[in-house]
C-alpha cells in the first residue's frame, strides 16, 4: 500500500493527505474555511494554498462566518495587503459574500453542513479508483450542488472547484484503493 500519486513527492501534501483529505467534515467553520480556501486554489496549485494556509486562517480570524460576513472595504483593503494570502479582490469579496449566503442557508437548514450533507445523503460516496487518472474533477452531484449555490448566490463556486470542495471535506472518498488512507477511511 502507499499514498494517492499526488501526495508522494512532498511532505506537506502527504501530511494533508494523511489528515485531512477525504474525512468526513460536519462543522460549519471548518467547511466554510475549506470552501474559501479551494475557491483561492483555482487557477493554482494546492501546494500554493497549502503553504499559505496559516496565512489565511490569521487573515480570516479562522474563518468565523459571522465575522466575515462584516468585513468592510476597510477589512478588503488590508487582505489585499496581505501577501500571505492569495490578493485577488474578486475571491476576497467572494469570501465576504458568501459567508453572509451561509448564514442564510444556516437560519433555513440549522447547519451549513446538514445542507451540503444532505447531497449525498449523509454517507460519504466511496469510489473504487486504481488511478488518479480515472478519478473525475466533477460529478452529476458536484454539478447540482455548483448550481444550486449558485442559484443561492455564491460565487467561485463552478462544478470543479465544488468537487474538489466534497474531496478535501469527505463527501466524496477519492482515496485510491492501493492507498494507506483507504483502510480507515471506508470503515
Amino acid at each position: 500500500m502507499t499514498r494517492c500519486d499526488w501526495a508522494i513527492n512532498n511532505a506537506l501534501m502527504q501530511r494533508y493527505h494523511d489528515t485531512v483529505w477525504g474525512r468526513p467534515e460536519y462543522d460549519d467553520r471548518q467547511l466554510f474555511r475549506k470552501l474559501v480556501l479551494d475557491m483561492n486554489q483555482a487557477g493554482l496549485s494546492w501546494q500554493t494554498i497549502l503553504n499559505k494556509m496559516a496565512n489565511f486562517d490569521q487573515a480570516y480570524d479562522g474563518f468565523d462566518i459571522q465575522t466575515v460576513a462584516r468585513y468592510t472595504e476597510e477589512k478588503v483593503e488590508a487582505l489585499m495587503l496581505d501577501a500571505g494570502i492569495i490578493r485577488n479582490r474578486r475571491k476576497i469579496e467572494a469570501a465576504i459574500h458568501n459567508a453572509k449566503e451561509v448564514i442564510k442557508i444556516q437560519k433555513e437548514y440549522g447547519s451549513f453542513s446538514a445542507f451540503l450533507w444532505q447531497y449525498v445523503d449523509n454517507q460519504p460516496i466511496i469510489n473504487h479508483f486504481k488511478t488518479v487518472d480515472e478519478v473525475p474533477t466533477h460529478s452529476a452531484i458536484s454539478d447540482q450542488l455548483a448550481k444550486d449555490l449558485k442559484k443561492r448566490g455564491f460565487k467561485f463556486v463552478g462544478t470543479t472547484t465544488i468537487y474538489a470542495f466534497m474531496e478535501a471535506v469527505g463527501m466524496v472518498n477519492d482515496h485510491l484503493v492501493t492507498c494507506i488512507c483507504r483502510q480507515e477511511k471506508t470503515t
